[in-house]
């Protein structure tokens, strides 16, 4: 068993709301506010200097934004995950950060247990939506009373070897995309699926015949 404290670092352009997030994140035994930035280029250097575990981005920052970020967080700082922090449900928005590598997306008016949850999920390499997020991206989708149904040809190429146990990395090279693409197809398929990470998403593809076993 470790003591080790899930490390976090904030990044909003409003003082509020980093004043916010910082009082919640102080009651949590497992897990420490390292830094605070306003903007994503201070996001960077803190991320170059501390090594956060996980990182809250706002979405919609002056200069760089959260999408471009991510982008650069996520490729120079693969073992740090980053949440997605807004106020937009804009399904565009969330599209954006998933593909620039966010694992979560949730909004700003969260309860202070969901918080702690999404960091910790994020920690585990878990994919967490707000709930409103989830529903708006499941709803572009065909209905379906079989799961699965409604992921696109290449999404059920990328199940097929998510159950197979490729990283995404592994992934990405095994269809010719980038990193962030194939991690972008992992993400709408935990969330189409109804699940939280890659294991669940297995077992269902196995047990409805999505893929071979």
């Amino acid at each position: 068993m470790t003591d080790k404290k899930i490390k976090v670092i904030i990044v909003d352009d409003h003082m509020v709301v980093r004043r916010g997030l910082t009082h919640v994140i102080q009651f949590f035994k497992d897990i420490e506010l390292a830094a605070e930035a306003e903007s994503g280029e201070e996001a960077l250097l803190l991320c170059r200097q501390l090594r956060p575990d996980v990182v809250l981005m706002d979405v919609k920052m002056e200069g760089m934004g959260g999408i471009a970020a991510t982008e650069v967080i996520r490729k120079v700082h693969p073992q740090t995950q980053v949440i997605a922090l807004s106020t937009f449900q804009n399904k565009d928005l969330v599209e954006k950060m998933i593909q620039a590598g966010a694992i979560g997306y949730i909004l700003k008016d969260i309860s202070a247990k969901g918080l702690g949850d999404a960091i910790r999920s994020a920690y585990a390499g878990k994919a967490t939506f707000a709930p409103a997020i989830a529903q708006a991206l499941k709803s572009t989708a065909p209905s379906s009373d079989l799961p699965g149904d409604n992921l696109s040809e290449r999404q059920k190429k990328v199940l097929a070897l998510l159950a197979a146990g490729l990283s995404n990395a592994e992934i990405a090279a095994q269809l010719t995309v980038s990193h962030s693409t194939a991690r972008y197809h992992v993400s709408a398929i935990l969330i189409k699926l109804g699940v939280s990470n890659r294991a669940e998403a297995a077992a269902i593809a196995v047990k409805y015949g999505l893929v071979e076993e």
